[in-house]
């Protein structure tokens, strides 16, 4: 029901390729993306995910989620490659690849609420980020998955955004309670889609995790 409702028509990350047609003071103060029943929907779906205490990092190593930005959909491009070319406008790719390899694009970042030029030349400006990271999954639960599963998540367009590069840096494989988006307006949509990804995948959440996901989607869940 959740996903259904988050991924309808194009999805609520959808919603914020569309601010690339304001300004950029007007991009940071856009209202929160998630409707009402969007956001109650994922705090129905949060009550339900198990609380446990972390399991620690023990045993982790990120070749256990498989290949890097696997070919899973098997459409003949690289995950990294189909995230950039659903997250950018005004893509461009390099000339025969079969519309796989972007070469450059622009980014309306749903964390910072910037317009971001990507050029393969400076990749690194723009990154896929794990909503829910690898490690984080590892430490809730992900560690008793299959490897195919694994694999699933760590290349499920659902847990990947593309984002600006340092912010993806800073975030790392911080959980809900350890780090939240600069730009207010995409806490609510980023809580709703780690509880999706997270139900999605049988993981857990901690207390402290718990909590700081449902402060944000409790704030969307109510009408103004």
């Amino acid at each position: 029901m959740l996903l259904s409702l988050l991924l309808a028509a194009g999805g609520y990350w959808a919603k914020q390729r569309g601010l690339l047609d304001l300004p950029d003071a007007e991009q940071r103060d856009e209202p929160a993306s998630l409707s009402t029943a969007e956001a109650q929907a994922a705090l129905t779906a949060l009550a339900q995910l198990p609380v446990k205490q972390d399991a620690g990092r023990n045993g982790y190593e990120r070749e256990l989620f498989g290949q890097r930005w696997a070919d899973v959909d098997r459409n003949g491009c690289d995950t990294r490659n189909d995230i950039l070319a659903r997250d950018l406008t005004q893509v461009k790719h390099k000339p025969g690849t079969r519309q796989c390899v972007v070469t450059a694009g622009v980014l309306a970042d749903p964390y910072t609420g910037r317009t971001i030029t990507f050029s393969k030349t400076d990749a690194a400006a723009v990154q896929i980020d794990h909503v829910v990271s690898l490690s984080n999954a590892w430490r809730t639960g992900a560690q008793s998955l299959s490897p195919e599963a694994r694999a699933a998540l760590a290349n499920d367009p659902l847990n990947l955004l593309a984002v600006d590069g340092p912010t993806n840096q800073d975030k790392g494989d911080k959980d809900a309670a350890q780090w939240q988006p600069p730009r207010v307006a995409a806490r609510c949509a980023l809580a709703a889609r780690q509880v999706e990804v997270k139900r999605k995948y049988g993981l857990w959440v901690d207390p402290p995790e718990r909590a700081a996901l449902e402060r944000e989607l409790k704030r969307c869940a109510t009408p103004s």
